[in-house]
Order: C-alpha cells, then structure tokens, then sequence
C-alpha cells in the first residue's frame, strides 16, 4: 500500500452534489480534475499534516450500489491491486473490481465491520496537477532560474547546489544566472543550464561560485524588460533569488512588473504569441543570504552563523595577545542596522561590553558607566579589557559609537594600552560551518518545492527558518518588518526594534547583561534566599560544558549565591572534591573545549549514602548537572531516592551537553554543534584527498552512541553518498544497492575529473559490518573501478574550541537553569524565614523541582525528569524522538540522481510551516 489516495463521497442528488463542492471549496479545498459527475478537491495542509484529497461523486438516479450505501468511503492507493485482490479473495470477501474514467482499476470491498473501502491505483499525494489555465513549456518541464545577488555570504554555493539538484530530482530544467541580476541583464553565457555535476564540491566552498554584482540597470525597467526578455527566450518563468532584503524587494518588483513587461516585448515583437500565452506569470522565491542576520520572519539566515565562527576566532586569538600585554582591544564588527553578530560574539567571545544599535547604553553618560564597569573587572585580577562594538552602534540620542572613540575613553580615563581592530571581510568569508550549509540546503530543497506549489495569487514566499522548521513567509511582510526595525530605531524605539528581531535576540541579550556586571545591588536576593550551588560534569566531554559553567558561576555571584564546583564527577564529590568558584578562576572557560571540572561516567547509585552525605557536607542547596545520558540518568536516580534521602530534596536541573544529541526533553544539547564541525572539517580535509586520488571513497566513522543524528546531520553538510545509521541498520540488500549507485556514479563521472566520494558510518550501527568490513566490501566490488579507505575520527569530535552556537546556547541555557532553581528553592525557604524558622534541609520534593532543560524548536523548555520516561529509549539509551530523521532521504537525493517519484515521497516527508 502507498498511503490514503482520497476519500469518496458519494450522492443520487445533483443539488446535493453541487452544495458539497461549493462547501468543501469554501474550506480551502482547490479542484483538481472535474467531469460532469464527478470531481477531485484538493486541501494543502500545514506541516506536520498531510494533504487531504477529497473525491465527489454523482451517482444518478440508478439503485445505488451495495458497496456504495455509504455516503463516505476511504480510498487506499496501490500500485499492485492484483495482490490486493488476492487478498481479499482469500479471506472469503466480497469484492468488485471496475474500469475507471481515467483509465486505471478500482477494487471495491468492505471491511468486516462495513466501512466501504476501495482500492486504487490512482495516487494523488504525490501528483502535481498543472494547472489547465498556465500552459506550460513544450518540453513539459518547469524552468527555474537561480542567482545570488547583493553581499556574499558563505552558504549560499550550497543553496545553488541545493536547488540545481533538487529541481533535477522534480524534473525541473535548473538554470543559473551568472552574476547576479547582471547576468538577468546582459544574458548570453551568463543564463547557463546546470546538469548535476556542474555544482559537484559547491558545499564547502565559501562565498558564490556563480558570482555577485551590483545592478544598476535591473533598478530601471529597460532593465528588467531586456532580463525578462532573456528569461522568456528560455522558457523560464520562476526565479530563487539568494541575497539580503534590497536583493529580495528588487525580485518582487519584477514579478509585479511581468505582465507588463511581457505585453511590451509582445507588442515590439521581441517575444512570439505562443511565448508570451506560455510565460504570463512569474514566480519567484527568497532565500535569505545575510551574514547580519536582520531579515524578520526568520530565525536565522545563511551565512550569519559562518561569519560568528570567523569573529569568534579572530577575537579567541586576540585574547591571549591581550592578557599577555595586559592590553585592552576594540574590536569592530558588522553590522549597520543589526546588532546580531556584535551580541552574539559578546556572548561567546565573554567580551566586558558591546555597543548595538537597538540597545544603545541606557545611560547619558555612557563613558563614565563603561569605566565603572571595566574598572571593577581589572580590580577583580582581570589583565584584559574586549569591547565589541557594532558598525551601527549609537547612543540614545543617536550619534554614532565608534572604536577610535571608545579606543581615546580608555586610554585617557583608565590609562589602558588600547589597540583597535577592525574585522572587515574577513568576516564574509571562509569555508561554511556545518549549521549553514544544513540551513543552505534544506531551504534551497524546499525553494523548489515553493515554486511547484506557487499560483499567480500566491504572494511571493521568503524561505525562512523558525522553531526549527522551515517556514514559508509572505516575502515583502518580511521586508517590511526588516525596513520597520531601522524606523523603530530612528524613533528612538529601542523597545520595538529589539522586538522585531528573532525570538532569541532579547533572552540573549538578557542573559549577556546579567552575566557582566560586576556587584551591583539591584541584582541581588534577599539574605535568606542565597543558595550554595553545586555544578557538577557528568558523562563524556562536550563543547560547551566550560561555557554554561562560566555563565552559571558569575549569574550566581551577581545573585548573590555560591557557586560550588564539584571536580571529577561523582567521585570526586565522594571524595571531597568540590571547591567554591570565583569570577576570575572561569572568566576564560567560554572559549575552552573538554571539561575544566572534569568529568566521568560514574553514577550516584555507586553509593547514595555517601552522595547524601556528600551534599550535606558542603551544604548544596541545589545542583546543576551538566552532562549527556549519563546526566540524565543521574538525575532519574536521585529523584527516584528522595524519599529515602532528604537530601534529594533539593532543586535539580541537567543541562544536556553530549555531541551524541541523545537526551530526551531537547533538539540539541551543547556540544553537538562542535561535533559536527569537527566531523564536517575533517570530510572536506578527506574529500580533497579522494578527489587528488580521482576514484576514491573514505568510510568514515563518526561517534553517536546509539543515535545517528551526527552521521545524519554531517552527512547533508558533507554531501555524504549515504550514511549508515543504528535507526536504519546495515543488510547486505542495502550494501548492494549502496555498491551500486557507487559503480554507476564512477562510470557516469569525467575520468579527468572524478571526484573523491564519503561515507559515513555510526560506531554502533553494526557489529558485523564494521567501517573495515564494508570498506573491503565497496573496494572489491568496485572491480577496480575506484578504491576504497578508512578513516575513525575518534575523539575528536568531542574536543576543540567549541563553536559559537554551542556558547550562545550554554549562555542562554545556563542562566535559565539559576532561574529555574531559584523558582523551585525560594517559596520553601521565603516560608521558613517568615516563621523564624532554620533553613529547612529538604528544600522541595516535587516531580517538577527534577527537570531537563531543553530547546524544543527555539522554546526554553523545562520537563520533570519523569515525564520524560515515556519518549526515552533506555536500553538504546536515547531519545524516542528524532526530528531530524526525514534529512536521511535527503541525503541520497541530492547526492545520487534518481527517480522524480523517489523525490516526491521524500520531500513530502520534510516538516514545514507555509503562512501565505
């Protein structure tokens, strides 16, 4: 079976007929294919539903049916109703198969309990029925042009390669144009028509390989008359346009223009009759191509999170030059209307003070606060002074902020030797971390499915990202709210313009400013309030642990709390290594990789009475474990025990850090990011080498435990073959066909420039077919057609200077976590101190004082250990729920050509959220 086709509904009143149409067409349904008698209605669903095909039929006046008394009936599509018949015949069933008009079978039966069922080889979830009013080219394929256009930003080679090979994969013509809208202009050899190789090692590669320029002629209309013309000649009429808000306005200007455009090269003879009755309508798709991130209506956009990556190891290298001269550097970062990458590299980088355009300093006298505040920090033992500083940063009153002039205040004032530097473009370049070219790629595949799907009423849609879906937002409404977020500020509404940006901006920008001031009383809780924190690292290393410990220390020092940092895990708490933690001592951590309190996989059920004791010992209120499954289940163990131990009862939060992704209650923990730009620097590193060798295939394994979502993940950024997962296993059927496809791309590739191929493999996907084993397996079947190695990257993937993503998420997560905690402890001990009583030992002894933090989407989320039980696989020790696992089929897509239907059911697979 393929799934539900439709559901038939069935009358003898023609009236009756007619009213069911128009209802069901009021409710959003669209006609499909309609005769006198019958008709096909069609509901396009938001993710994660599925569509809804509905059938009207009139029956006549005739005896109705007795497989039709029912006026609805399920309709199940089969591509082999023979067998379906057989079934039925062997049951001893009822059954009638009939001819129908559009030239296929239908069997038609009931189930025992005599629901009518029929059974067709007629599959409506997977067609795409042109619509009879837009004639369409005489090759019977749809055109797509694709361009980048205005700043580069690195991602956007993979967004081409992504929608070139997912256009293929529809049986779509795929152009790219050359130059941006240059090329729309001036044509010729700058409109090329891509096959699938020509955007072969498009991934890795930083900026736009097809090139961007400034257009002045595209701004007048003989401008966009002579591009329409060019794209006409083609018969091209849909556009995906990468590039920043002016890119995306310009794109919508020409679509609004296309009618016209296209009667004035009809009217001098420039286009045929037949042209312009085939091109009526253009269509056209954003995807946003911005290292400042400042577009509404997404979350992120491609590039943002690669040009972090550069500010952070520019500003990690400058660190150790500071501290050694004791010297304090003004760094200048990006950014006009945006503040986003200054916030963002503030917060990984532990700058002591950022200027942002839409948080001016609150204060008139902005330079005496800055002093005061870096005043305290050096009298704290700090030797270095980072201010990051926006290219648009300005004051309340809206006078520019610039470095020289923030390099003059501290140089005069705190006598600071001052240096500083300005990034520039070596922000917009380099090689695409792994999160842009997975954001490049799943937007590209769904810009191709926008221009399926797009009518002439269709608003133009802008492909965007949001709680970790792919969303479909009205273009020019997102380019509005872009434009209103510069207006909000030159109002002087700073409030608004932090507002219109996405929905982290403020909570991180919250928790930045909580986590640098130095002592400041308005921070501070009450005497009785104040909690000895224990932080704690469990299970392997991950990027990021450093990070939230950072951050957890200094919230709880400017709360007034003591952090307490327990060394070595569990046994080190037996053992009595636990030691209060300073501003100074983690002030450096954000950018470390590993654990500095170092970590281990030992459990408290080891000894639940010395870990009781433990804890009453060095008085912890409340505790913070910071680790992977290990945490996780730690945590389930001590919650499980309080009613033995009243020392359990205290405040417990696990902040999920493990590169595997495995705890229940999250999308992503810290670490896993790190992860998969280790794994994907090595593959570039791998593929290189391949490709020197021109017939080569490394089987890579990657770490994961039980859990394939860093062999998933790094295989879509990677342009992995195929990838070899513990959800999925490895038969030899799958080896075969994996064999195969290898055999038949080596034969299809230029033997001058073969390209060198990767596979990944999960370490615990197989214990019979080992990355040796299936090495062997692809190089002797290969028949000496290409060779075949290994390559185990170990650990790693668990080491390194974590990525940015991981700090920012450590951040934000972290100071949740102190919230959370004093949430959970303060009712308790405000009760306590309110009788005059001694602080009570058991603080809180609920199912919710035990929680998980989590991201779900970009939610903070917090869920009791034991409401995650029901989602968690603990023999497999992971998550029952993986979001991530439709990117499998991904992968084989848009890295081996295959059939248009293949294409179809995986990309129906994919989660999106359409708002047109």
């Amino acid at each position: 079976m393929s799934g539900l086709s439709h559901l038939l509904l069935t009358t003898a009143d023609r009236k009756l007929y007619e009213s069911t149409i128009e209802f069901y067409k009021a409710l959003g349904f669209e006609p499909l294919t309609h005769s006198d008698s019958q008709i096909y209605l069609k509901l396009t669903a938001k993710a994660p539903a599925q569509d809804l095909t509905i059938k009207v039929k009139l029956v006549g006046d005739r005896a109705v049916d007795t497989l039709e008394k029912n006026t609805a009936t399920i309709v199940i599509a089969s591509d082999n109703l023979e067998t379906v018949a057989s079934i039925i015949q062997g049951r001893h069933m009822d059954f009638k198969k009939e001819k129908e008009s559009y030239g296929g079978f239908v069997i038609k039966t009931k189930d025992p309990l005599g629901n009518a069922l029929e059974f067709t080889d007629e599959d409506f979830r997977v067609k795409i029925t042109p619509d009879p009013n837009l004639p369409i080219d005489a090759s019977n394929k749809r055109k797509i042009a694709v361009l980048t256009s205005g700043g580069d930003s690195a991602g956007m080679n993979a967004a081409v390669r992504a929608v070139v090979r997912a256009g293929i994969a529809r049986g779509c013509d795929v152009f790219a144009v050359y130059e941006g809208y240059q090329g729309l202009v001036d044509g010729g050899n700058l409109i090329k028509k891509m096959s699938w190789n020509d955007v072969r090692g498009f991934l890795e590669v930083g900026g736009t390989s097809i090139g961007t320029a400034r257009c002045m002629p595209f701004k007048q209309r003989p401008g966009r008359l002579q591009a329409a013309e060019h794209l006409v000649s083609r018969g091209i009429d849909s556009i995906v346009v990468c590039g920043g808000d002016g890119s995306l306005t310009g794109a919508d200007v020409f679509r609004s223009e296309w009618p016209g455009l296209l009667d004035e090269l009809l009217a001098n003879k420039r286009i045929t009759e037949e042209q312009h009755k085939s091109h009526r309508y253009l269509t056209i798709v954003g995807l946003v191509g911005s290292i400042d991130n400042d577009m509404s209506s997404t979350d992120i956009t491609i590039g943002a999170y690669t040009s972090l990556a550069r500010i952070c190891e520019s500003v990690d290298s400058i660190a150790s030059t500071a501290i050694s001269h004791s010297r304090a550097f003004v760094v200048e970062v990006m950014g006009r209307h945006c503040g986003w990458l200054a916030l963002m590299a503030a917060i990984s980088t532990g700058a002591d003070f950022v200027f942002l355009p839409e948080k001016p300093p609150s204060d008139d006298d902005w330079q005496t606060a800055m002093c005061d505040r870096l005043t305290r920090r050096r009298a704290l033992g700090k030797r270095n002074t980072l201010v990051i500083v926006a290219e648009g940063a300005l004051d309340k009153n809206l006078n520019p902020i610039k470095p020289e002039q923030i390099k003059d205040i501290l140089s005069d004032r705190m006598g600071l030797d001052t240096r500083v530097t300005t990034l520039g473009h070596v922000q917009r370049g380099g090689s695409p971390v792994a999160y842009d070219r997975y954001l490049a790629t799943v937007q590209g595949v769904e810009a191709v499915e926008a221009v399926l799907r797009a009518t002439p009423e269709t608003p133009s849609p802008m492909i965007g990202m949001s709680q970790n879906k792919v969303t479909w937002r009205p273009l020019m409404k997102a380019v509005e709210l872009t434009h209103a977020v510069a207006t909000a500020i030159g109002n002087k509404d700073f409030e608004k313009a932090t507002e219109l940006r996405d929905s982290e901006f403020k909570l991180d920008y919250e928790a930045y400013k909580a986590t640098t001031v130095v002592d400041d009383p308005r921070m501070k809780v009450e005497a009785h309030q104040k909690l000895r924190v224990g932080i704690i690292h469990v299970g392997a290393p991950a990027g990021g642990m450093n990070a939230a410990t950072r951050t957890a220390v200094l919230y709880c020092l400017n709360r007034g709390h003591t952090p307490v940092g327990i060394f070595n895990g569990f046994p080190g708490l037996f053992q009595g290594a636990v030691q209060e933690l300073d501003w100074l001592t983690v002030d450096q951590w954000s950018s470390r990789g590993g654990s500095e309190l170092g970590t281990n996989r030992s459990q408290p059920d080891a000894d639940f009475g010395m870990t009781a004791h433990s804890l009453q010992k060095h008085k912890i209120d409340a505790l913070l474990m910071v680790g992977g499954f290990e945490a996780f289940t730690a945590l389930m163990q001590l919650d499980n025990n309080r009613d033995k131990y009243p020392m359990f009862r205290i405040p417990m939060v696990h902040l999920p850090a493990t590169i595997s992704n495995n705890v229940p209650g999250t999308d992503f923990s810290l670490g896993s990011d790190t992860g998969l730009n280790a794994i994907v620097n090595a593959c570039d590193a791998l593929v290189q080498s391949a490709s020197a060798s021109r017939r080569r295939v490394f089987v890579v394994e990657v770490q994961g435990g039980r859990t394939g979502y860093l062999a998933v993940m790094a295989g879509l950024a990677t342009g992995a073959t195929t990838v070899y997962i513990p959800e999925e296993g490895i038969t030899l059927d799958r080896l075969q066909r994996d064999v195969k496809d290898l055999v038949r791309l080596y034969r299809e590739d230029d033997p001058n420039h073969s390209e060198g191929r990767i596979i990944l493999r999960n370490e615990k996907v197989s214990k019979t077919y080992s990355t040796d084993v299936i090495s062997e397996i692809i190089k002797t079947e290969g028949n000496e057609l290409f060779d075949s190695r290994t390559a185990v990257l170990g650990h790693t993937q668990q080491g390194g200077t974590p990525s940015p993503m991981d700090r920012i998420r450590a951040s934000r997560l972290a100071v949740k976590c102190i919230q959370f905690i004093e949430q959970q402890a303060f009712p308790a001990l405000d009760a306590a101190h309110a009788k005059g009583a001694s602080r009570p030992v058991d603080i809180i002894n609920t199912p919710e004082s035990a929680c998980v933090i989590g991201i779900v989407g970009t939610d903070v989320l917090f869920s009791p250990v034991k409401s995650l039980l029901g989602e968690t696989d603990m023999k497999e020790r992971k998550s029952s729920k993986a979001w991530w696992m439709p990117m499998t089929g991904l992968i084989h897509l848009l890295s081996i050509q295959d059939s248009k239907e293949r294409a179809s059911m995986v990309l129906d697979n994919l989660e999106r959220e359409v708002d047109l």
